[in-house]
């Protein structure tokens, strides 16, 4: 890029027009790419496909509400239950199609013991969705 001139019996200021043939030549290029990918990208086949109608299964989710309480106490769906109790109860619900969702609503204070126990005869009766019901601050 050229700021002054080679003539030597002018005035020695800077030249300030900006030299647009770089810039043109790239706005050339970018044309020519876009006007051969533009035919590409709208190509598409015709098909019949063919229409039926059907109504949408209306399947609700089968959820297991599990809580522990501040003491330890386990309730299934709010009936209370025994810890011993639970891996039959998760056999159970292991074999539906669909399978549950078990929830699980602890108390701030329960032991984390407790927790993994539950955890551990879920998967172990073979429960594959657990969750943990939170509050927000």
């Amino acid at each position: 890029m050229a700021f002054g001139s080679f003539d030597s019996g002018r005035s020695s200021s800077t030249m300030s027009e900006i030299n647009m043939v770089p810039l043109i030549d790239v706005m050339l290029v970018l044309l020519v790419i876009f006007i051969i990918t533009a035919p590409l990208l709208s190509h598409s086949i015709r098909i019949n496909i063919p229409q039926v109608s059907a109504q949408p299964l209306e399947q609700k989710p089968v959820v297991v509400d599990l809580a522990v309480d501040a003491t330890g106490a386990l309730f299934w769906n709010e009936q209370p239950i025994a810890e011993e109790d639970l891996v039959a109860r998760f056999a159970v619900e292991a074999r539906i199609e669909p399978q549950p969702e078990v929830r699980i609503r602890a108390d701030t204070e329960t032991r984390y013991g407790l927790l993994a126990r539950i955890m551990g005869a879920a998967r172990q009766a073979g429960m594959k969705r657990l969750g943990f019901v939170t509050t927000p601050d």
